[in-house]
């Protein structure tokens, strides 16, 4: 399997599990450098790697009164600042095939949102950064169609790449995951992410925006940790109702510790030799 470089004690599909985490969007500096420092402490407790997440731009929200982010350029300076000021990888996501040149220089990691994980333009000028690519498998794709997202991204000569279940439409306003989709996925030779937080969200839930079960977080995510995972995705927030985008499926700060350390114990028993 592919293994990811991003920095010199950071690689994604080693034996080591990586987690992205952070709020959904950057609402403000201060706020972000708040979670990201709370995030680094947590972490430290930890054998795990971490990658701060938070998005510059919404560009899919549900309403067109939705709260989007400081925008690609303000956003990209607070995201240089948390990686100055905590010494941590960070990821975002672009929506517009101008954003990966101008992106590149800041992200460690360029993820392609799920709704765009078709967009041959999006993905081809992302690939060209030559940046790692995370692409989200779309709620309304079959893990086996992902294999020609994969060819889009080599056919840049570009094979860092990562992809990303975040379950599947059943329904209306309803997702299911389909933990085979993990295993699908990874046969294609590249390391997997699972992300927890989005899984537990119901699609336009609330007719203008979306809404979610955040209470399930945990258990989907160390589910995950079973099925081989090499990277677990989970938004993060001090305050989830205060939350100015996916209040309803991001995880309370103060709940992190205690479900790390379950997973821990998950990942030190899957390792452990069966004796017979």
């Amino acid at each position: 399997m592919r293994k990811i470089k991003i920095k010199e004690n950071l690689i994604i599909g080693d034996e080591k599990l990586t987690f992205i985490c952070g709020p959904c969007v950057i609402e403000n500096l201060d706020h972000s450098l708040y979670t990201a420092e709370k995030l680094k402490e947590i972490f430290s407790n930890f054998d795990f790697n971490l990658i701060f997440k938070a998005s510059f731009d919404k560009a899919n929200r549900s309403s067109i009164d939705s709260f989007r982010g400081p925008g690609l350029e303000k956003g990209l300076e607070i995201l240089q600042k948390v990686k100055d000021e905590f010494d941590l990888s960070v990821t975002s996501d672009i929506h517009l095939p101008s954003h990966a040149s101008l992106a590149k220089d800041v992200l460690d990691i360029i993820q392609i949102p799920a709704f765009l994980c078709r967009q041959t333009d999006l993905l081809v000028e992302a690939a060209k950064t030559k940046k790692p690519i995370n692409v989200k498998k779309g709620q309304f794709m079959s893990p086996f169609e992902m294999k020609n997202v994969i060819d889009k991204i080599l056919s840049c000569n570009n094979q860092d790449i990562i992809l990303t279940d975040r379950g599947t439409f059943f329904g209306y306003n309803n997702l299911v995951t389909d933990f085979r989709s993990l295993l699908i996925m990874k046969s294609f030779g590249y390391p997997i992410c699972f992300d927890a937080s989005h899984s537990t969200q119901l699609p336009g839930g609330n007719k203008k925006t979306s809404s979610g079960e955040s209470k399930f977080i945990p258990y989907l995510a160390k589910a995950s940790v079973v099925m081989n995972t090499d990277v677990i995705f989970i938004e993060c927030h001090p305050t989830p109702k205060k939350a100015l985008s996916d209040s309803s499926t991001v995880m309370a700060l103060d709940d992190l510790e205690n479900l790390l350390k379950d997973i821990e114990k998950i990942k030190n028993a899957l390792s452990e030799p069966i004796l017979c």
